[in-house]
């Protein structure tokens, strides 16, 4: 997995690493405590977590056994408090939309519903998975399918709910008032979300129009919009074991998880980016 590729993981810890907090204070009175171990082998152990899906146990056995699974979800726990892997996914779009640019021309919205079978925070019952335990993330992309907001919820939650705080990010980071055309399926189609978009400046709104009690079938399949390239994104994203089949149980973690996925995929197309021009 690209994920994992060193052009990959070594352009992203040089982003992280200055952005980590600062180590306690080292030494004891005693000269007998255990040497810190360092902040690179537990972000390998994080990743290896989230791109293959398998236990904490088990991530640290396949990073040799450098880190305990204590210890890096101490760290992880510290890096969350600290804002890291907001302001890493901050980092990596700023980056992408100034050397590649965000096309803004053509935005799309959707959801992704995938299993959460350890259940806790922001998980619910799947309707498309009998009922099985799950949760569900909302993405918004540009026209090539890079995330610009994401929100998540419970696997029961309807994609009306996390559209708000999907533009919410959206509209912090400046870019909702460029986007041209937003696309949409027959699931957004309400007056609240209508409603929504207006209040935020989004006027050209393409969405599948849902059919009322009553109302004849169309003769032909209307057409849906360019929502292709957030659906692709969120296969790129299903790629990852952890979001598949995600056994965390609160919400924070899903976000870091999240997040982190986000910044491995947009690292990845600057890589390419890079490799096309130096050819």
């Amino acid at each position: 997995m690209r994920a994992l590729d060193p052009l990959v993981v070594d352009p992203v810890w040089a982003a992280i690493e200055p952005l980590l907090p600062p180590a306690p204070p080292d030494g004891h009175p005693l000269g007998c405590h255990r040497p810190r171990v360092a902040d690179r082998d537990c972000f390998e152990a994080i990743l290896v977590r989230l791109v293959t899906g398998c236990s904490w146990v088990d991530a640290e056995r396949l990073t040799g056994n450098r880190v305990s699974d204590t210890t890096v979800r101490g760290r992880r726990d510290e890096w969350i408090a600290a804002g890291v892997f907001d302001a890493l996914s901050a980092e990596a779009l700023a980056g992408y939309d100034r050397i590649i640019e965000l096309d803004l021309s053509e935005c799309a919205v959707d959801g992704s519903q995938h299993k959460a079978p350890c259940g806790g925070e922001g998980t619910g019952k799947n309707p498309t998975d009998r009922g099985r335990l799950g949760w569900k993330w909302s993405l918004l992309t540009d026209r090539n399918g890079i995330p610009m907001g994401w929100a998540t919820d419970g696997a029961n939650r309807h994609d009306t709910i996390l559209f708000p705080p999907t533009l919410d990010q959206v509209v912090a980071r400046g870019l909702l008032a460029d986007v041209e055309t937003l696309h949409l399926d027959r699931g957004y189609d309400s007056a609240a979300v209508r409603t929504l978009c207006a209040e935020l400046g989004v006027t050209d709104l393409v969405a599948g129009r849902q059919r009322r009690a009553g109302e004849p079938a169309p003769t032909t399949k209307p057409a849906l919009g360019m929502r292709w390239p957030v659906e692709r994104t969120n296969s790129w994203l299903s790629n990852f074991g952890q979001l598949r089949r995600n056994t965390d149980r609160r919400v924070v973690h899903r976000l870091a998880q999240l997040a982190l996925a986000v910044v491995l995929l947009i690292t990845a197309k600057l890589v390419d980016w890079r490799a096309r021009w130096s050819a």
